[in-house]
């Protein structure tokens, strides 16, 4: 990878770290501009009492000067306002020193569905607190932030990324309405961020619905990537196809369980006449597909196309109501999982993750085929390379 990110930190930690290494010196970034991609992330009807109050302070620790990266990893802090609004509860519950111990007992009522059990036989552990703070979806502002990063940069080349809801419990959006690359507004103006006004209110009382039963929702979110150039990507090797490394970025996102780039499942179905896209040419635009069907991806190479990118995530695991059934890891006994402070489902928010993960990607392949250890440079490139495109060399 030339963008590559790790992040750090537990859901009830003092904070959440994400170091970006690879950016190119000049790129101009402010730490408001990453909180509010943060504050998008804390969208969405559904989301519980925590998002009402964090507040994701947001410090860059190092790798900009005065605006702009230096080419150096960029490191993030994202303090968590839970530390220091309940001390007593928090700074012992998850503290790093030795002689403070736990101020509750062990959580061993696992969550079916959760990495509670698993990482607790894998690791060795007798509490799925340590398990469950890192599993948390509370990593994913960490990523948000790399995130918003690599979306800079690609708006330095004129690519836009947009998300929406298309579906949330039973209720579904109809389909083929999509944000275009500057109604990112107006997604995120409607309460579940769903387009369709009579789709979002079904959305709506599916969440109530759910509510009221202390149940949880999925659902699926679409993300489009707008003027991404032909060729990121390679068809060469297996970890270079760029839906490939689309599919495992989203696919990490917690919760998601299926990912899809373009309309992948829904041309299974047909016969190879009606399942691929025309291609076209004019004087004017070049070379065109006449549809989306592959979602702007054809062996692994961007054909210049919108991206799609669809990700489904699973009802989440935690309920406000548990009846979920499972076993005591201490006693062996049967019971229900634990209850810890939940959403009835987090798909608004899943649409801003996925606009991240999918901008990290971008990210990624373009500065690997732009090259340029400033961004003047690699918008030289950029341009360079659209110019000889327009001039051939393919029929030319």
């Amino acid at each position: 990878m030339v963008i590559r990110f790790l992040t750090a930190g537990e859901s009830h930690g003092p904070a959440l770290v994400v170091v970006v290494e690879g950016l190119p010196a000049g790129l101009p970034i402010a730490a408001s501009e990453v909180a509010d991609e943060l504050a998008r992330r804390r969208l969405g009807y559904g989301r519980g009492p925590r998002m009402r109050f964090e507040q994701d302070v947001v410090t860059l620790v190092g790798g900009v000067r005065h605006g702009r990266t230096l080419g150096s990893p960029v490191a993030i802090e994202i303090a968590n306002s839970e530390w220091n609004r309940d001390p007593d509860k928090w700074q012992r519950e998850m503290s790093p020193e030795a002689d403070d111990g736990p101020t509750k007992a062990p959580l061993t009522q696992v969550r079916p569905g959760h990495a509670d059990l698993a990482g607790m036989q894998k690791y060795g552990f007798t509490d799925a607190r340590n398990v469950l703070e890192r599993a948390s979806a509370r990593e994913t502002a960490a990523r948000v932030a790399a995130g918003t990063l690599a979306k800079k940069l690609l708006g330095a080349l004129g690519v836009q990324i947009v998300s929406h809801v298309v579906q949330m419990g039973a209720a579904k959006a109809e389909p083929g309405r999509r944000p275009g690359p500057d109604e990112l507004d107006l997604v995120d103006e409607n309460e579940v961020r769903c387009l369709d006004p009579d789709a979002a209110q079904a959305m709506v009382n599916e969440i109530k619905d759910a509510a009221r039963e202390g149940d949880s929702l999925g659902g699926v979110v679409e993300a489009i990537a707008y003027g991404v150039p032909v060729g990121l990507g390679s068809h060469v090797h297996w970890d270079r196809k760029l839906d490939a490394a689309l599919a495992r970025a989203v696919m990490s996102i917690q919760a998601v369980k299926g990912v899809e780039v373009g309309e992948g499942f829904e041309v299974a179905g047909r016969r190879g006449s009606a399942a691929h896209d025309p291609v076209t040419w004019d004087a004017e635009h070049g070379y065109q597909r006449g549809s989306g069907l592959a979602g702007g991806v054809e062996g692994g190479i961007s054909t210049g196309e919108p991206i799609l990118v669809r990700a489904a995530m699973k009802p989440l695991a935690t309920l406000n109501r548990p009846t979920l059934a499972t076993v005591d890891t201490a006693t062996k006994e049967a019971g229900v999982s634990f209850k810890e402070r939940t959403d009835v489902t987090a798909v608004p928010a899943l649409g801003v993750v996925a606009e991240h993960m999918v901008a990290l990607v971008l990210a990624d392949e373009a500065a690997r085929k732009f090259g340029g250890d400033s961004l003047d440079e690699l918008v030289r490139n950029h341009a360079s390379f659209l110019e000889a495109l327009a001039r051939g060399p393919v029929g030319a």
